[in-house]
């Protein structure tokens, strides 16, 4: 067992290193997400900025991917996203394959493991793009596994464990918090089944539980100790925060409605404009095929179901995560899924594998049905990133499989390279509610009066003259020109209030203007 254990430690240090130098070949051809970006502009600000820091320490959201992000950031700023990525995707490998190795001795299923961190395109861009889905992806594979223990052992210290990793997963990504409306109602069928009762159907044990006196107090005592077990903590967690935020903030949903603090309040309203007024209008993906893309994308689940036929509530815990994805296209019902909510699939189909593969007599048949389900999905992983509606995802895999270089963050980059030739004691005024890759590529943020600094900012606005020397103006043609007062309607208010203004260009791109300012 020691040895193996310095084996899979051997590998998933190889893994990150082959993440690591994936991705930093992605950004030499220019690849960088939007998420990996916005945390390196508030690592930068934490570090380097001026003035007061404490709301972009705390509540930059999602919380923990960005603590990760900045733990890496001591070297490179610009990395550390990456680093994070690529070590991430790496310990999950650790993790899943030191679970399968528990259980079962055959390398043939770690083989299917490996290929499957190796090469498949999801796997790759969750390791490579500066994004939190590895975070997410460990987080949910272990409240699963927590959960799956419970049911074999009826240890409530793993439910305990499950809690903590819900909690995490929680602050990896906020949606995962409508996750535990569908486990109310397992919860219940679990305790149900845990009964020592003679009865085997589900409907007929809670009848009987129901019309004994004693067996009824004994099921709704261990139903409300998992509810606490499960979802208290998760739900005081959440109050804290949101009383956080609300008291530095004065919003009790800052962390989710500010493009300040997170990166996804603007990608959102983003992808939804892109929507609207594309030429080609593309409708989201219907409920009703959202399922089944799901099974298309990993086949496996289908087997995972097979390999837990005997449980029903097993199975039920399986099948959760498909009508938390469908609740999720409903109420979100203006933004496109993320591959992110694709990769949980994979990760559940393997959790499932590894958990259960052992009982299978004929393990020829078993190998053959999961290696050529691997094959299929290393296929529909590239088809979905490739046909994928969101645009970051696309040109992924097309730097991928064409190697030409991304020139999507080709214009901050030029810019900032201006405003770092900038003399040291130069002010450029700054909104980094869009503009936050350009302060994320810039050298030296002090140059930079952001929103951060809230007295500062709200005054440069006002007079300009009196605090920066230049200022950056979104154009018409930005695709996010509307989300910032900093446009070209700015001008024509600012010139008003004050006579003496005289702004004259200096930098321009198709998506931004940099102005020099002249005062009396």
């Amino acid at each position: 067992m020691k040895n193996q254990s310095k084996y899979l430690l051997l590998i998933t240090v190889l893994l990150a290193v082959y993440y690591v130098v994936c991705g930093i070949y992605l950004n030499q051809l220019g690849y960088y997400s939007q998420e990996g970006l916005f945390y390196v502009e508030k690592t930068k600000i934490i570090l380097d900025g001026v003035g007061n820091r404490l709301k972009v320490m705390g509540l930059t959201a999602p919380l923990l991917p960005f603590y990760t992000s900045f733990i890496f950031s001591v070297k490179n700023n610009i990395l550390a996203p990456l680093i994070a990525s690529s070590i991430c995707t790496a310990a999950l490998f650790y993790l899943m394959a030191w679970s399968l190795v528990k259980r079962v001795g055959d390398i043939f299923y770690l083989l299917v493991l490996l290929i499957i961190f190796l090469f498949h395109p999801g796997i790759l861009y969750a390791a490579t793009s500066g994004k939190s889905i590895a975070m997410v992806l460990i987080f949910f594979f272990l409240f699963f596994l927590n959960l799956l223990k419970f049911y074999r052992s009826n240890t409530t210290f793993h439910v305990s464990i499950a809690s903590i990793c819900l909690v995490i997963l929680i602050f990896c990504d906020y949606k995962f918090i409508w996750l535990t409306l569908f486990f109310i109602p397992l919860v219940l069928f679990i305790t149900i089944k845990s009964l020592n009762l003679s009865e085997q159907e589900s409907i007929f044990r809670l009848n009987q539980s129901f019309n004994n006196p004693s067996l009824r107090r004994k099921l709704i005592n261990k139903t409300f100790a998992l509810y606490i077990i499960l979802f208290v903590l998760p739900l005081a967690c959440v109050i804290c925060y949101k009383l956080l935020n609300l008291t530095h903030a004065q919003d009790l949903d800052y962390f989710t409605e500010s493009p300040y603090a997170s990166w996804t309040v603007l990608a959102d309203k983003l992808s939804f404009d892109q929507l609207s007024t594309s030429p080609v209008y593309q409708l989201p993906e219907t409920s009703v095929m959202i399922s089944l893309r799901m099974l298309v994308f990993c086949p496996l689940i289908l087997v995972a179901v097979y390999l837990f036929r005997n449980s029903t509530y097993q199975i039920l815990t399986l099948l959760t995560p498909f009508a938390f994805i469908e609740f999720l296209h409903i109420k979100y019902d203006k933004v496109f899924l993320s591959h992110e909510y694709y990769l949980i699939f994979l990760v559940l189909a393997l959790l499932a594998v590894l958990y259960r593969a052992q009982i299978v007599k004929n393990q020829l048949a078993l190998k053959v049905v999961v290696g050529v389900t691997t094959i299929v999905m290393l296929y529909t992983g590239f088809i979905f990133l490739q046909n994928s509606s969101v645009r970051e995802e696309r040109d992924f895999i097309s730097v991928i499989s064409s190697r030409t270089p991304d020139t999507q963050e080709s214009q901050n980059h030029d810019l900032a390279n201006y405003i770092n030739r900038l003399p040291a004691d130069s002010h450029v005024l700054i909104d980094d509610a869009i503009a936050y890759p350009v302060v994320a590529f810039t050298n030296d943020i002090r140059k930079l009066t952001l929103p951060y600094q809230e007295n500062v900012f709200l005054s440069a606005i006002e007079a300009p003259d009196k605090y920066d020397d230049y200022i950056l103006l979104a154009t018409d043609k930005n695709e996010v020109t509307g989300f910032t007062q900093l446009n070209n309607r700015y001008i024509p208010v600012i010139l008003k209030s004050n006579s003496g203004l005289r702004l004259r260009r200096v930098f321009e791109t198709d998506d931004w203007v940099l102005y020099r300012i002249f005062g009396d």
